[in-house]
């Protein structure tokens, strides 16, 4: 059985706080909003895996209303969702996501970004393929108003 999910995640840039994707810490002078780290790619990513999987969204599994999510390292989630998933005899085929970001730039940080996941979901590197795009200052993530990412990923049950 061949399962595909898609995830999107989208948050907000504001001062006095970290700006983590995938995992990694970057320096810019403003962070991602969010219960917990805000870490858009890794969000969409949890996001494409539940859904292949058929069990809804990370809402579901660490909903913001609940305080012991509060700051939590989506790394840690992605882990406890590969865990489920792995546990329920899925096998990752493949991620494939997209960050999309004026600021602060990505290239550099792509393939730590790549070995964080890949290591999350006990994968290879070359079933992760990272890219980073902007929106040529078009609307609000062109005006380093926020981030947002999507991913594709493919599951496989025997």
């Amino acid at each position: 059985m061949i399962r595909v999910g898609q995830g999107y995640d989208v948050h907000q840039l504001v001062l006095n706080r970290e700006c983590i994707i995938g995992g990694v810490k970057l320096p810019y002078e403003k962070g991602l909003l969010g219960h917990s780290d805000a870490d858009v790619l890794l969000h969409a990513i949890t996001d494409a895996l539940l859904g292949a999987a058929g069990k809804g969204d990370i809402g579901h599994f660490f909903p913001d209303t609940n305080p012991q999510f509060k700051d939590a390292n989506s790394r840690e989630l992605l882990r406890k969702v590969w865990f489920i998933l792995k546990n329920e005899g899925y096998f990752l085929g493949n991620i494939d996501a997209t960050i999309l970001a004026e600021a602060p730039k990505m290239y550099p940080y792509l393939e730590e970004m790549k070995l964080n996941i890949a290591k999350d979901c006990e994968a290879t590197i070359d079933q992760i393929n990272l890219k980073a795009t902007t929106s040529e200052e078009m609307g609000f993530i062109g005006r380093k108003e926020g981030i947002a990412a999507m991913a594709v990923c493919l599951l496989e049950k025997p």
